[in-house]
């Protein structure tokens, strides 16, 4: 799956489309006596399978008796689906789960798909022990020629300021032929890369043999092994936009000041769609600017890097920018003053900042994100550190940032 990673660089029109430009100098802003180095920009995080996964149990017990319900909440982009599992307890090694990828969440415009979805669930037969007698087999898995939208019932509600889902799973298997209990489950989005989802079979692969963690459901109803792979390769993930770098005199960074409202001079287009003209053209009238340069013209994928030379004189400082691309406004930036002439890791330095121009939703998986095709929702507050709202790996497990 990893090496669909690379196709990070078609994560979405806006977000592609922007990149032509090549890393610039300005030499006749700079002084004859000017030195210079190379600024390097790295896509270090770990990729995992999905962006979202958990797990779901009854109310009083952790089995759903017929006529109980349960609900989960997760967050989605329209190339996303649901995955779900969870035994039909009154089997020898069936269970309940919708097609691969999973349940359909948004139609072919991009519109949300609510209300009852219980067409997309389906019964299965995990192929390990015969439906009569128990006994241990080992036939792929297949689907069980039964109604299962008449035992379960699903429904899905969505908000669309977060891009947030709840799916209510109901047990209304009472009083049919076919009456069961249902077994704690387990659910999951798997993480998109702009082009793909990095894991297109979550739980199992109709038609091919079981794994163990989808036995132990199918058979017992223990989530456990399920639990431990998804929890394993479950999280947050994104692509790097070209990065902009400044070389300045003075005390004030020229990208941004935190703690005060975007100025309008192009970090806004940076920390939504990854787009460095409107800020480079305004870095560039700035009286106080010596150089403006961009590394790379096209998203940085997870394992890849891009670097620039630039020029500076004795005293000069240099203030960088890159778009954390899964976001829908949010920028990696030194958050300290560096002279243009340090040379080594600058990674500690550098921390990941919300721009306030864009209503945030979950990292890879917001609909109005970049990563999407989408615009995000309009707001106005100030700039400000990113905090610990979403599970977001630590800076230095996503970018590093070196001069040499």
């Amino acid at each position: 799956m990893k090496k669909n990673i690379l196709k990070l660089a078609t994560l979405s029109l806006g977000f592609m489309t922007i990149f032509g430009l090549t890393s610039c100098d300005d030499d006749d802003m700079m002084m004859e006596s000017s030195m210079e180095k190379t600024i390097t920009f790295e896509n270090i995080v770990a990729p995992k399978d999905f962006v979202e996964s958990g797990s779901f149990q009854g109310t009083n017990t952790p089995v759903i008796m017929p006529g109980e319900s349960v609900s989960v909440k997760f967050s989605a982009g329209k190339a996303q689906s649901l995955m779900f599992a969870t035994m039909y307890g009154a089997s020898k090694d069936w269970f309940f789960a919708s097609k691969q990828p999973g349940i359909k969440l948004f139609d072919a415009n991009g519109n949300a798909i609510t209300g009852d979805v219980s067409s997309e669930v389906l019964l299965w037969d995990n192929g390990t022990k015969d439906n009569a007698t128990g006994t241990a087999q080992s036939n792929p898995i297949s689907q069980v020629n039964v109604n299962a939208s008449q035992l379960v019932k699903l429904n899905l509600s969505y908000d669309i300021t977060k891009s947030e889902f709840t799916l209510t799973i109901s047990n209304t298997s009472g009083g049919t032929a076919n009456e069961t209990p249902l077994s704690p489950g387990v659910w999951a989005v798997s993480n998109y890369n702009g082009s793909q989802l990095l894991n297109s079979a979550p739980f199992f692969t109709p038609n091919a043999l079981s794994n163990p963690e989808i036995t132990d459901i199918a058979q017992m109803g223990d989530i456990t092994k399920m639990v431990t792979k998804l929890n394993a390769n479950t999280g947050i993930m994104t692509g790097l936009s070209p990065a902009l770098v400044v070389v300045y005199s003075g005390n004030q960074n020229p990208i941004y000041q935190l703690g005060q409202l975007d100025s309008g001079n192009g970090l806004k287009e940076v920390s939504q769609t990854g787009d460095v003209t409107k800020l480079q053209n305004s870095l560039k009238a700035m009286s106080n600017v010596k150089g403006v340069y961009v590394a790379g013209n096209a998203p940085v994928a997870p394992g890849n890097k891009v670097m620039t030379n630039f020029k500076y004189t004795s005293g000069d400082k240099i203030a960088y920018v890159t778009m954390f691309g899964f976001s829908n406004d949010w920028f990696y930036a030194n958050e300290q003053s560096i002279d243009a002439n340090t040379t080594g890791d600058l990674t500690s330095k550098t921390a990941l900042f919300d721009s306030g121009t864009g209503v945030n939703q979950y990292p890879g998986a917001g609909n109005r994100q970049a990563l999407f095709g989408g615009t995000p929702q309009a707001e106005s507050i100030v700039i400000s550190k990113v905090g610990a709202q979403y599970p977001i790996p630590a800076v230095q497990n996503v970018l590093k940032v070196s001069i040499n």
